[in-house]
């Protein structure tokens, strides 16, 4: 079976899995809002010079940051500039990282950065729509459990498993099972390269193999790797302590990161998306907890939104007794 892209464009953000072999192997989530994408080229102003003619910080005319790198001998603080992005402001726990980019060349004109669809269609893969009448096919492939695994960090069972830990230098994923090392190592190397790809985990990915015997085993781990996780990315030979580390091209939020930002939205975002799917239409009344119910009050655009596709009125109501995640429509 050829490869295909599943794509819906749902309430508040839009969504993708591409499918091989009948599993999911990359999901891609595209939320609403006025950010800087990459491939953009904004306009903006300097207005903060961090290392002369080196590093500086343009002010976008939505108001959003972008880190430069470098500033060009001519351009001083206060001046107009075009801004190429190449990577998406990211949220981290204690922090946030701005956006990445660099001063556009000359003769470049303002721009938005590819929408999810269109980096969909530069990749020559048939897509085909998911829209809310139809089979929803992503929950049979296993769209919610993949949400779990990425709110979560853990993935696997008994004999496999990975705990994946977000940190701000680099993502370490930390390899344990009732496996022998000899079979672990390679086990435990497939499922983090497909866990890579799936979330879409970028830049400095440290993988801590059990220990193995001898280097034939770190090799044949090795290759899991390079088999399950397609180029471009580099990485190092397994060490004899078992540690591997992998380096891929980072140009906006991974899936964990796009999830755990905000677990209010996430959680109000998902229970739309079963809104918009439950039963045959008309009438419904989305039960969630209070934080939840107060989102959707300030967004009366989704709900609105979500009435139409639905042929009739959606109720809102807060129980106080259930979690982020226990939501439900009727």
């Amino acid at each position: 079976m050829m490869a295909e892209w599943l794509y819906e464009e749902g309430i508040g953000e839009a969504r993708a899995a591409l499918i091989e072999k009948g599993r999911i192997v990359e999901a891609l989530i595209e939320r609403e809002g006025e950010v800087a994408r990459a491939g953009a080229i904004l306009q903006g102003r300097l207005v903060q010079t961090i290392i002369p003619r080196k590093r500086g910080v343009v002010r976008l005319i939505s108001g959003e940051e972008v880190l430069i790198e470098p500033i060009p001998p001519k351009v001083a603080e206060g001046a107009n500039v075009l801004v190429e992005i190449f990577r998406e402001a990211i949220a981290e726990e204690g922090r946030g990282k701005r956006a990445k980019g660099r001063i556009a060349q000359p003769g470049s004109k303002v721009h938005p950065g590819p929408s999810l669809l269109q980096r969909l269609r530069a990749t020559d893969v048939a897509i085909r729509p998911c829209p809310a009448h139809e089979e929803d096919r992503l929950e049979a492939l296993g769209w919610s459990e993949l949400m779990e695994e990425a709110v979560s960090g853990e993935v696997g069972a008994e004999d496999a498993a990975l705990r994946i830990f977000l940190t701000p230098a680099m993502i370490l994923i930390d390899i344990d099972g009732s496996l022998p090392p000899a079979q672990l190592g390679p086990k435990g190397a497939k499922l983090s390269a497909q866990a890579i790809r799936r979330m879409g985990l970028a830049g400095s990915i440290g993988i801590d193999l059990p220990t193995m015997n001898n280097k034939d085993e770190r090799i044949v781990a090795a290759a899991q790797i390079d088999k399950y996780l397609p180029l471009p990315f580099e990485r190092t030979a397994v060490n004899g302590f078992g540690f591997v580390q992998i380096i891929r091209r980072r140009e906006r939020a991974n899936l964990m990161e796009l999830l755990r930002e905000d677990p209010v939205l996430t959680a109000a975002l998902a229970l739309l998306r079963r809104a918009e799917r439950h039963g045959t239409g008309g009438a419904a009344t989305i039960t969630a907890a209070p934080a939840i119910i107060d989102l959707l009050h300030k967004r009366a655009d989704w709900i609105e939104q979500l009435a139409r596709r639905r042929g009739g009125e959606v109720t809102l109501r807060a129980d106080s007794a259930l979690s982020l995640a226990a939501g439900h429509v009727a």
